[in-house]
């Protein structure tokens, strides 16, 4: 049993195979529209954090100063 709080689990999502490729499709686009919606209200911030994940893992494989990113 995780000693890990409920709301820092990680959620399995499952993808049903009996989906047509309709239905996936109709999923991937609204998926893609709410990632440009985040990214549009967002973006800063995301940049921020994802800058900061990079560093953090930089410094945990020893790679620090060798990736530069753009956004």
């Amino acid at each position: 049993m995780s000693t890990m709080p409920d709301h820092l689990r990680p959620i399995t999502i499952e993808i049903p195979v009996t989906w047509t490729a309709e239905q996936a499709l109709a999923v991937w686009e609204t998926l893609d529209q709410m990632r440009e919606k985040i990214w549009a209200r967002y973006s800063g911030q995301l940049q921020d954090l994802l800058a900061e994940e990079h560093r953090c893992a930089s410094v945990d494989d020893g790679n620090v100063g060798s990736w530069d990113i753009d956004f």
